[in-house]
């Protein structure tokens, strides 16, 4: 193999003992979706996003190592393989690199996607279900600045927080779009229509009064029949969803959520007591790891019928009201850097920061 190819694939290269955690975080370092797996320096085989995010839903824990969670068949090329054809399969699979194997299994080469199609990156699965926008709030933890401007409206670089999110769901081949609407209505709306090219179609539909993140819902019941995507208007998760829509139906659920992981590093050492006050031991500066609700959501449309009219509703009640009656509901994971919020200060500017807004 060619040397920097080498070097380039030793740089996406993980050992097989690394945890699901370690493999998460690295592609978050990394901004990539797909590592190559060795162990003692010998290639045993590919990850990506999406294993990692099947290992989770599969209950497998987070200390997991990488090795356990292989697929027995990946997509890999061989060295009797034309070009044409390793090219014709990383575009049907949307793959960053693709593997070369000799005929002992050896890694014998590898063809990266940059390399491949210099112009274009990989695609995302194309899809085609309807957007509902939650865009009423008034961002009470972002004043004095919500104060004036609604917090859809707040700016990521060129771009508005809510275009930034519809150009994400338009990317993926979602073109119908709902704005639940309440917090300076007239604002957003009159933003959104004086766009000089408007790509959006866009539907708004407004509350009476606050009704919480899913008591709008029950405005749009006559006029969704599919599967839908529901999303807060402070967040930006960065996943194929496609993917987040095949999981949803393959494990047959009403709802799906998004989970982002989330490290929260402890800066002190914490101790541990026994009874009577009697020490029992130290740990400096743990870090714990949680999932947490992301703030997007895939619905199944009969829901829409559970939602109270003109009430305060929320997502976690509808979510309660599944559940109770036997309902599925289940959890999509993403890696923590997929997941950006500016709901406050702090996490407003580590999203300018991961989406190259700012330094």
């Amino acid at each position: 193999m060619i040397d920097h190819k080498q070097e380039r694939l030793e740089g996406l290269s993980i050992e097989g003992t690394a945890s699901l955690h370690a493999v998460f975080k690295r592609m978050d370092s990394d901004n990539v979706r797909l590592l190559c797996v060795v162990q003692d320096g010998a290639y045993r085989g590919i990850v990506s996003a999406g294993d990692i995010q099947r290992a989770i839903i599969a209950n497998r824990g987070l200390d997991t190592p990488v090795g356990n969670v292989l697929r027995e068949e990946i997509r890999v090329a061989h060295s009797e393989d034309t070009f044409e054809f390793v090219k014709s399969m990383m575009l049907q699979f949307r793959t960053e690199f693709m593997p070369v194997l000799n005929e002992t299994g050896e890694l014998a080469d590898v063809y990266f996607w940059d390399e491949v199609f210099p112009t274009e990156g990989p695609e995302v699965g194309q899809i085609d279900l309807p957007v509902v926008v939650m865009a009423g709030g008034k961002g009470k933890r972002l004043k004095p600045f919500s104060t004036i401007l609604p917090k859809p409206l707040f700016p990521l670089g060129d771009k508005t927080i809510l275009e930034v999110i519809l150009d994400r769901f338009r990317d993926c081949g979602c073109g119908r779009f709902f704005l639940s609407l309440n917090y300076k209505a007239d604002f957003i709306r009159s933003y959104l229509e004086q766009l000089e090219e408007n790509p959006y179609e866009v539907e708004y539909f407004q509350e009476s009064q606050p009704l919480g993140t899913a008591g709008s819902l029950h405005l749009v019941r006559d006029k969704i029949e599919e599967t839908f995507f529901v999303s807060n208007c402070d967040i930006v998760v960065s996943t194929d969803y496609s993917e987040m829509l095949e999981c949803h139906r393959e494990h047959c659920n009403e709802i799906t959520l998004v989970a982002a992981l989330k490290h929260i590093q402890i800066p002190y050492g914490t101790v541990e007591t026994g009874e009577e006050g009697v020490l029992e031991g130290f740990e400096e500066k743990p870090e714990l790891t949680y999932l947490i609700n992301a703030g997007l959501y895939l619905l199944e449309p009969h829901l829409l019928a559970e939602v109270p009219e003109d009430q305060v509703f929320h997502v976690t009640d509808l979510i309660d009201l599944v559940r109770k009656r036997g309902g599925k509901v289940g959890v999509f994971p993403v890696s923590e850097n997929s997941w950006c919020d500016i709901g406050e200060w702090h996490e407003y500017g580590r999203t300018m920061r991961l989406l190259g807004v700012t330094e």
